[in-house]
């Protein structure tokens, strides 16, 4: 039996090791000297036995001592103890807001991965709603630990709130690798805050954007689909060939999500100037507005009255074609026969898929388990969870072809389109932020402001210029608004 400062010979490694369990027990350290090498191992785990055994030229001593074996000890977990003498996690409640996503949604995406990972902790969940709102929530002192935010509302529903909290620190503790994640999602989150810090890990869905078309109005006037690679010149030509009326119906050539479109822009320009207090390049959003006004010139396609309506008038079955977002949430009808090819670019221009960024997963300052509210995020964040989004149909934001491939697999909404035309174009980049120090005005409020006003252009015939002049003096008066906030 060894004592706790025993001096023993081993003679092979069987006997070594046995006498590790013994010290294990014991909770003892063991050392071992090499003694015809000119080196010391830093534990018996390094030393070659089979090597130590054909030359027959060693021997070990081991001296134990009573500290603890358990970092050299076979079998070796890391240095955290072993599972005897671990003691079991204290349960308690950690709060999740997802911002607009269901209840439903979150546990059919990720509760069951993370309860079963983390079976001390119990997951209450919010989403907005009347009285849930993050606004709601600060107020009422149940401030989540977790949170849901996007580049649109991070200011307004996260840092504004007191909430932010730089992630940085947390992903090299946790040796976390950033770089599996798509760099403008990363670059954009970076940048969004104006801080450089790290606000934000992001999560799947992002929504590029594609052109829709349905197949049976292509079909019953014979004309041929359009292909990856179409033109908006080409788009211009189809939407005045198929705008008609047929039996009292009328057939609209080309329908546009004027907010989403303008705001995702190919050339990725801002709505409101990084660095002045103005509209971004006027000249350069003259000619994105002369490309989609024209389609509003050929008679009988008419625009809805409001963006959303117009972002819904695919669903009728009357559109040719429109341009709008990939979007699991876009709930076309079953009996409309619709497929998708790659977003058109300008004659000559940039060959890019504008696209709307995803959200990020963040944590709030005030958590006080945040270590574990990083875990928890890397696992919603895992490989598994975002290839089992992407075959529901939400482009995943991680770096890996396998998964990507998996698009919309199972889903049947997606069964036989052409889901390769997510991938066609690279994506385009994000569009600048404010200078650090300048006032902002919500993305959220810049986007609605540049879609009504391209409602108004198309809607009471007014000249883009004059359009584009308004647009810029109502981006002036928020941000004379905020300014006056901020005092």
């Amino acid at each position: 039996m060894l004592a706790g400062h025993d001096l023993f010979l081993l003679s092979n490694e069987s006997a070594f090791w046995n006498a590790c369990r013994i010290g294990t027990r014991k909770r003892t350290i063991g050392i071992t000297i090499w003694l015809k090498m000119c080196r010391v191992p830093l534990c018996p785990c390094q030393f070659n036995w089979g090597i130590a055994m054909k030359t027959k030229k060693c021997m070990f001593i081991g001296l134990i001592g009573l500290v603890s074996l358990s970092a050299c000890s076979k079998g070796d977990s890391g240095g955290q103890g072993s599972k005897e003498t671990e003691k079991p996690k204290q349960p308690y409640t950690m709060m999740i807001h997802g911002g607009g996503v269901s209840a439903e949604e979150f546990d059919q995406r990720f509760r069951s991965v993370i309860e079963k990972k983390f079976p001390h902790i119990t997951f209450e969940y919010a989403s907005n709603g009347k009285g849930t709102n993050m606004t709601d929530l600060v107020s009422a002192g149940n401030v989540p630990d977790i949170v849901r935010t996007d580049t649109p509302t991070l200011r307004t529903g996260y840092l504004d709130l007191g909430l932010g909290y730089d992630l940085t620190e947390l992903v090299k503790s946790f040796n976390y690798d950033t770089n599996r994640f798509n760099k403008i999602f990363m670059n954009e989150i970076y940048e969004a805050g104006g801080s450089k810090a790290l606000y934000g890990l992001p999560v799947p869905p992002y929504f590029p954007h594609v052109l829709y078309y349905n197949k049976d109005i292509f079909d019953k006037f014979g004309v041929a689909y359009p292909k990856d690679g179409v033109t908006w010149d080409e788009v211009y030509e189809l939407a005045k060939k198929l705008t008609r009326t047929d039996n009292g119906t009328t057939i609209r050539g080309f329908s546009f999500n004027a907010m989403s479109a303008l705001r995702d822009n190919t050339y990725s320009l801002p709505i409101l100037d990084p660095n002045e207090d103005k509209l971004a390049n006027m000249d350069q959003w003259k000619s994105i507005f002369d490309n989609f006004k024209r389609f509003y010139e050929i008679p009988g396609n008419k625009h809805e009255k409001t963006v959303s309506l117009e972002n819904t008038a695919f669903n009728k079955g009357n559109v040719a074609m429109q341009a709008n977002q990939h979007s699991p949430y876009l709930n076309l009808p079953a009996e409309l026969n619709w497929d998708y090819v790659a977003y058109p670019t300008m004659q000559g221009g940039l060959k890019l898929t504008p696209q709307r960024g995803p959200a990020y997963w963040a944590i709030s300052q005030t958590s006080k388990h945040k270590d574990e509210a990083f875990e928890v995020i890397m696992e919603m964040l895992s490989d598994e969870v975002q290839l089992a989004d992407s075959k529901r149909g939400m482009p995943a934001t991680v770096n890996k072809t396998e998964i990507h491939d998996a698009l919309g697999q199972d889903n049947p909404v997606f069964k036989g389109k052409n889901m390769k035309v997510i991938q066609y174009y690279p994506p385009a980049s994000y569009s600048p932020k404010r200078k650090n120090g300048l006032v902002d005005v919500p993305l959220a409020t810049q986007q609605r402001v540049i879609g009504d006003t391209f409602v108004d252009l198309v809607s009471n015939g007014t000249d883009v210029n004059t359009a584009l002049r308004k647009l810029d003096e109502q981006l002036k008066t928020e941000l004379a608004n905020e300014k006056a906030k901020a005092k």
